[in-house]
């Protein structure tokens, strides 16, 4: 799994902090969205895809391949 985020599209609201805080972050300015795993392991997988799933601004792509 590939992870690739907007953060254009980010609104802030922090769904992909609280679901998987190893792979995402947000910038302490503004609230925006950081990546910190691109590749995350297999045994985050599960809560990445939950973050991209409640993203309100569909910031998160994930690429299964």
């Amino acid at each position: 799994m590939k992870v690739v985020v907007d953060q254009d599209k980010c609104i802030g609201s922090g769904q992909c902090v609280m679901l998987a805080p190893d792979i995402f972050d947000q910038r302490d300015e503004d609230g925006i969205v950081l990546l910190l795993q691109a590749e995350p392991p297999v045994a985050l997988h599960d809560s990445v895809r939950e973050a991209a799933r409640v993203c309100p601004a569909l910031a998160i792509e994930l690429d299964e391949k």
